[in-house]
């Protein structure tokens, strides 16, 4: 089997590892002819996931032709951002039975959509229909690592869930399957806005109490969110909702929560996303998030205050007041 990796990421190239430890052929992507060089010649990616070796069967390329050329399987890991200009670049290039995976954890920022919308639109309902999503507590680092986790594979069709959860199985990753391919999506999207949250509140030296409210009640905002949108609420209690939200709420190797810290430090956000250096794919999907609760008229004070600080300056210490002197309520409501 033929398997090509859109991106090379750390995700992307975690997954391009896992697959090839698999005995799969992989084909790596790069966006950049001089990374794709890089780790082609070096055998590992030092710029995105350093000190862990490409299997023999994974290759390096820039060039979106080879890449495609012979693919029977193709695993989309890119940026929100860059997903409908990667999904343009791919059309009418591969065959209707080739199995179609995104591995993203984004919202679009401008329209709010998630990545299977992105896909349909650019390359048509049949393949949006067959998209796999795939998503849960998985962060690259452990992945390429080979540390035991579970991840969840989501699709309408799913006959082709089932193909991606036989492809990415292994002894260290449990695959489950999931026809809520909503609620997979939103899930692993939002919780990275929760994750700044997160960040925001280790940045201000706050605890243990701290950090548990802020998942509860960000939980509790996403799932908000998700129901209106479609969703089944059940699916936020499973790994691409509670458990990707525990792993990047909990983890300094979540970019999402590195980037909530420094905000909370009261670094500006041009100074810690320079210090980041990657990625944080919640600072996008926080404006998504933002837009799809006015759309739905869907009350989320913690998005709303997140989204305060990374777009309009606002104080972290304020933020957090004015969450904490809200209007008393029910918990469950």
């Amino acid at each position: 089997m033929n398997i090509t990796v859109l991106g090379s990421g750390s995700w992307g190239t975690a997954l391009g590892v896992l697959l090839g430890r698999k005995g799969y052929r992989v084909k790596l992507w790069s966006r950049r002819e001089d990374l794709a060089v890089a780790i082609e010649r070096d055998r590992e990616n030092t710029r995105y996931l350093p000190e862990i070796m490409l299997p023999e069967s994974v290759f390096s390329t820039s060039d979106m032709d080879d890449a495609l050329d012979g693919c029977s399987v193709i695993v989309i890991a890119v940026p929100s951002t860059a997903l409908r200009e990667v999904a343009s670049a791919v059309k009418g290039k591969f065959d209707h039975e080739v199995l179609l995976i995104h591995a993203g954890k984004g919202l679009e920022s401008e329209t709010g959509l998630r990545g299977s919308q992105i896909i349909s639109q650019e390359l048509g309902e049949e393949i949006g229909y067959g998209c796999v999503a795939l998503s849960g507590p998985n962060l690259a680092v452990e992945l390429a690592h080979g540390v035991p986790t579970a991840t969840v594979v989501a699709s309408q069709d799913m006959d082709r869930a089932a193909k991606a959860q036989e492809l990415f199985v292994s002894p260290s990753l449990r695959v489950y399957r999931n026809p809520d391919i909503i609620g997979v999506e939103l899930g692993g999207a939002l919780k990275n806005v929760i994750g700044i949250g997160a960040g925001i509140a280790d940045g201000l030296g706050y605890g243990d109490n701290t950090k548990a409210t802020v998942v509860t009640r960000g939980l509790m905002e996403v799932t908000r969110l998700g129901s209106v949108m479609g969703a089944d609420p059940k699916t936020f209690t499973g790994l691409s909702g509670f458990g990707d939200l525990m792993a990047t709420c909990a983890s300094r190797l979540s970019r999402n929560l590195r980037l909530g810290v420094m905000l909370g430090e009261g670094k500006s956000l041009e100074e810690s996303l320079q210090a980041l250096g990657q990625v944080a794919e919640g600072m996008h999907t926080c404006e998504a998030a933002y837009l799809l609760s006015r759309k739905h008229e869907i009350y989320m004070p913690m998005t709303e205050q997140i989204h305060a600080v990374i777009f309009e300056s606002k104080s972290p210490k304020q933020a957090v007041c004015d969450l904490m002197s809200r209007n008393h309520k029910d918990e469950i409501c």
